[in-house]
């Protein structure tokens, strides 16, 4: 069954950008990973400042699979 995991990030108004670019550079990272399916980053558009990181997984092993891995502590 997919696992989908949300995180929600907030982040003053002139951080967006930035927030952006960071996840930009780093999406590739992620893409090879065993049983990732997808990923969204979702900018608020209400004037609220809360940025939302949605990403798709085969099955909550590969989920934890991810967030044990080297590739995962890099990024965080």
């Amino acid at each position: 069954m997919t696992v989908i995991r949300i995180n929600a990030i907030t982040v003053p108004p002139e951080g967006g950008g930035e927030l952006a670019r960071r996840f930009g550079a780093r999406a590739g990272a992620v893409d090879g990973a065993d049983g990732f399916e997808g990923f969204e980053l979702l900018e608020p558009t209400d004037g609220r400042d809360t940025w939302l990181v949605i990403t798709r997984w085969r099955d909550q092993a590969a989920f934890e699979a991810w967030v044990a891995s080297p590739a995962f502590a890099h990024g965080h």
